[in-house]
């Protein structure tokens, strides 16, 4: 019986041994996949707190990119251990749990917490929704809560779960806070479209525009035969035959008194010649 419970309780240390390292925290391992947080991987490194988040069995990492956290990335070691430290929440929480938090605050405790170094409720921090947003920040009344949360980079679901968030989260105390990153410079108005095509009609001239600007602008200007431009060739002459009708019209004058005159006088001298024979 003796050998058995012996073999039984090494079994079961065993059994614990393995699933203590298997739901161990490694965030170095979790976040060396992302070299956009590679930053942040030096200063825990830095700073001795990779050891010290390992150990926990269930956190939050709010992690900064390598833009982001620049901000910080230049103060006193001290100073930015502490900032790390309350950018480590001691519990889990992924987008799913984020995003059905209430339209109110939520208080998380921070690794800073842990140390008993905490006043004034710097060691906590306020997580909140605003129209459909989630944004964190210190918990220390009047703190501002500017830090917006953007997506969830890693999770191992109730032990580790790494989300990103825009900004540092400065607590009143831990050092001077950070200016909220200006919104990016509007882009230039979009080049203007390039011009179309010219038709094949050419232009209408000088003489032609003037009389289309004088036109209503809902008429267009009527093609007709009798606007039509006119020929170069001269216009044809008149026929030889219309010429003489003409000329022959013009040397017929009518008889005048004069003639009409001597006309009765001939016929008087001619009937008294015949009178005169007979």
């Amino acid at each position: 019986m003796g050998l058995k419970a012996s073999s039984s309780l090494l079994c079961l240390t065993i059994l614990l041994g393995v699933s203590s390292i298997v739901s161990a925290v490694n965030i170095t391992r979790a976040l060396e996949k992302y070299p956009e947080f590679s930053t942040m991987i030096e200063l825990f490194n830095k700073t001795q707190l990779t050891p010290i988040i390992n150990k926990r069995q269930t956190i939050t990492i709010l992690a900064l990119s390598n833009d982001a956290i620049g901000s910080i990335s230049g103060r006193p070691e001290e100073e930015i251990k502490n900032i790390l430290m309350s950018h480590v929440v001691l519990d889990y929480y992924d987008e799913l749990k984020l995003k059905a938090l209430k339209d109110r605050s939520t208080m998380l405790t921070s690794l800073y917490q842990s140390t008993g170094l905490g006043q004034q409720q710097n060691g906590f921090l306020n997580c909140s929704k605003s129209n459909g947003k989630i944004y964190f920040g210190s918990a220390v009344k009047g703190a501002a809560q500017t830090a917006e949360y953007i997506k969830t980079v890693f999770q191992n679901p109730f032990n580790l779960s790494v989300v990103q968030i825009s900004m540092p989260i400065v607590a009143p105390g831990l050092g001077a806070p950070v200016k909220i990153p200006s919104p990016p410079p509007m882009t230039a108005s979009p080049p203007a479209p390039a011009p179309k095509k010219a038709s094949a009609t050419p232009a209408p001239g000088p003489a032609e525009e003037g009389d289309y600007a004088d036109a209503p602008p809902s008429l267009a200007p009527e093609t007709s035969p009798a606007l039509a431009p006119e020929s170069d060739s001269p216009a044809p002459a008149p026929s030889k035959a219309g010429k003489k009708k003409m000329a022959a019209a013009d040397e017929v004058e009518p008889p005048t008194s004069g003639a009409n005159a001597g006309l009765s006088f001939g016929a008087v001298l001619v009937l008294g010649f015949v009178a005169s024979w007979f």
